[in-house]
């Protein structure tokens, strides 16, 4: 397997989601939303993906799986994919990173590595 990462490109943008969490409870719900884009001239799909969640006590969760939100999308060349999910952490803040395993249109796997991303409620850090 390939570690290199031929010309995918992800971006993350992550929400607090207020109305499902109960910080009484230290309960913290999180939305993230990930456009992964496929900027090769050959199609790929994403075949797995693994997280690493850690929130600010240093708890550490570890999430493996085939695909995301149940499906293993292919996205062919010059297009994207954008899917939603969500996490539950026991601090208002936390932090995800991970990565997919893809397969390009030889049927070789590589890593798209997902930089680390901050999972925080409004307002909590400067």
């Amino acid at each position: 397997m390939d570690i290199s990462t031929p010309c995918i490109k992800c971006q993350v943008h992550s929400k607090y989601i207020e109305e499902q969490s109960e910080p009484t409870k230290n309960r913290y719900v999180f939305a993230y939303i990930i456009t992964i884009k496929n900027l090769s001239k050959t199609t790929v799909q994403l075949m797995s993906r693994r997280w690493l969640i850690t929130d600010s006590n240093g708890k550490q969760l570890t999430i493996e799986g085939d695909g995301v939100v149940g499906q293993q999308p292919v996205i062919e060349a010059n297009d994207e994919y954008t899917y939603t999910s969500g996490t539950v952490i026991e601090t208002p803040v936390g932090v995800m990173q991970g990565h997919y395993v893809m397969t390009d249109h030889k049927g070789i796997d590589f890593i798209t590595e997902i930089d680390p991303f901050r999972l925080a409620i409004p307002n909590i850090l400067n």
